[in-house]
């Protein structure tokens, strides 16, 4: 079972990296490719992230760690534009694993939800608004934007998660790996300041 499982995670993997897709749907394409039964037992997410590194480290070692990088400085681009919202920085572009294909997620604690939208509205930003399924499995507010990657010539989705300011103490409790699951303005800066060795 257990090699089903890694099998899974390997195909998987190859969707996320090749063609940015996130994990749910990634596995659930991986069944369909390996003609599995839609009711086969899917890898956790840590072992499709396993898989996804393993894949990247084979694959695409020459290029990622130049387009991780860019994706990381324009989270940091649109994190400085947002400071009074306490934005942080979750998903692939944070735990390492982005590629130019990943969207940017970037989750604000915001004292007022609809603070957030007024303050892209007032700076003109093009935005849509969708609900989608925050970090404790309930429906959050995303407002979801478009924004141009020079270093990679890329448009990339931006990810806005609307949270109430109380959700931030729950945020930062560490994953099953013992991580920080998503980093403030300061992570995000020692994070590009190491990789730019500076």
């Amino acid at each position: 079972m257990q090699t089903l499982k890694s099998e899974i995670a390997a195909t998987a993997a190859a969707l996320v990296v090749e063609e940015g897709l996130e994990y749910g749907p990634a596995k659930r394409r991986a069944l369909k490719q390996m003609a599995l039964p839609a009711r086969t037992e899917l890898p956790g997410n840590d072992m499709l992230e396993d898989a996804v590194r393993e894949y990247i480290a084979l694959f695409c070692a020459d290029t990622q760690p130049a387009e991780l990088l860019a994706l990381r400085e324009l989270a940091l681009v649109w994190m400085q534009r947002l400071p009074q919202f306490r934005p942080y920085l979750g998903g692939a572009v944070w735990h390492g694993t982005a590629t130019r294909l990943s969207d940017i997620y970037i989750q604000l604690f915001c004292d007022d939800p609809k603070s957030a939208e007024i303050a892209l509205i007032d700076h003109n930003v093009d935005y849509e608004p969708r609900t989608v399924t925050g970090f404790t499995g309930e429906q959050v507010e995303a407002l979801s934007l478009r924004s141009l990657c020079r270093p990679l010539n890329e448009t990339v989705g931006v990810h806005l998660m609307v949270y109430d300011h109380d959700d931030l103490r729950g945020a930062l409790r560490p994953d099953a790996k013992g991580r920080s699951p998503r980093g403030d303005l300061a992570a995000v800066q020692k994070l590009l300041s190491t990789s730019l060795g500076v």
